[in-house]
């Protein structure tokens, strides 16, 4: 019988210690003066100064970016998912008002492929840089019979933190508030499933398939530069699930949030998807995020001033409706001229 070694088996420990070596470069670029210790122990070490803050909660959130990453393999362009990546959790924790702190990976592969990993790993601290958050760790699972040779999976990990006396929730909307959408820049990391049954994959390959990789927008920055500055009532991140599902998570009982369809531009993106896959208007809402990939509810008052501070910020945003009273859910409605 041939000796057998962990090697044959088809994880090189070798070849994975020398990746983790090789991106520990990138990772410097995103420290924050809490980080303690290097890369590459068993744990990430982050040493957070809460004196300035009161009744300090920590938040998580986790999430993947899905089958966008079949799109990558297809493409062959992998820096862009690891932004994605970073965007999905870091703006999952901004919407309750909290500041990104620090983010973790983890890639599941059927083979290392150090020069494809590390193209994810320059989207991934490029993703942590445009949040501010430091990426102190994470894991890379070599996994031969669970994944193909080529095929990988990534989810990500992201804790900040918020003054108790500050977290946003929604428990202060009222009707007649108003609704800010931000602009997204594409279909972000939802919807792909059905773009790939809409959509041949000679399509996929050309000039179509460079848009719908656009990296997820990362809104932290720009909203926590405003949070002191304008009260915002709740927000929401418009993910899977469209503006149906994500925004009645934020609304408390007996309010319910009426959209105003022409109030923003749609991407031609959008309308393209839905010629072609002949999906209704309720479809593409419940899928997609139709050119709006955050969402904040606000007091009339502030709702002005808000939308030019998002302008310096560097965001395009809208108002796009209204609170009203009702059963908690969104409704479409056609602009009133």
């Amino acid at each position: 019988m041939t000796a057998q070694s962990y090697k044959n088996a088809g994880v090189d420990i070798d070849k994975a210690d020398a990746f983790v070596k090789r991106i520990k470069s990138l990772l410097k670029k995103t420290e924050r003066p809490e980080v303690i210790g290097d890369i590459g122990g068993f744990s990430g070490l982050f040493m957070p100064r809460l004196s300035a803050i009161n009744n300090p909660v920590l938040v998580s959130a986790t999430d993947g970016v899905g089958t966008k990453l079949m799109l990558a393999e297809m493409l062959n362009k992998y820096d862009t998912v690891g932004i994605d990546l970073v965007a999905m959790c870091v703006d999952d924790v901004v919407v309750v008002g909290a500041e990104p702190l620090f983010f973790l990976d983890y890639i599941a592969c059927g083979k290392l492929n150090d020069n494809k990993l590390y193209e994810l790993m320059k989207g991934v601290t490029k993703g942590c840089q445009d949040a501010g958050c430091a990426l102190i760790g994470g894991e890379t699972a070599e996994l031969p019979g669970m994944f193909e040779k080529d095929t990988f999976d990534l989810a990500g990990f992201c804790v900040g933190v918020v003054s108790r006396e500050r977290i946003i929730d929604g428990r202060f909307c009222r009707r007649g508030d108003k609704v800010l959408g931000l602009a997204s820049s594409g279909l972000h990391s939802n919807g792909f499933s059905l773009v790939r049954k809409v959509f041949s994959p000679k399509e996929l390959k050309g000039k179509l398939g460079l848009e719908l990789l656009r990296p997820t927008r990362i809104y932290a920055k720009s909203i926590l530069k405003i949070l002191g500055k304008v009260c915002i009532n709740a927000m929401s991140h418009i993910t899977g699930g469209g503006f149906y599902e994500n925004i009645p998570r934020v609304l408390p009982q007996g309010l319910r949030v009426e959209i105003k369809k022409d109030s923003w531009p749609v991407p031609s993106i959008f309308r393209k998807i839905q010629e072609r896959g002949q999906m209704s208007e309720t479809e593409m809402f419940r899928t997609f995020n139709m050119g709006v990939g955050m969402v904040l509810i606000m007091e009339p008052k502030n709702a002005q001033r808000a939308l030019k501070l998002f302008e310096k910020a560097g965001e395009k945003a809208w108002i796009i409706g209204e609170v009203s009273e009702g059963a908690c859910e969104v409704v479409l409605q056609d602009e009133v001229h």
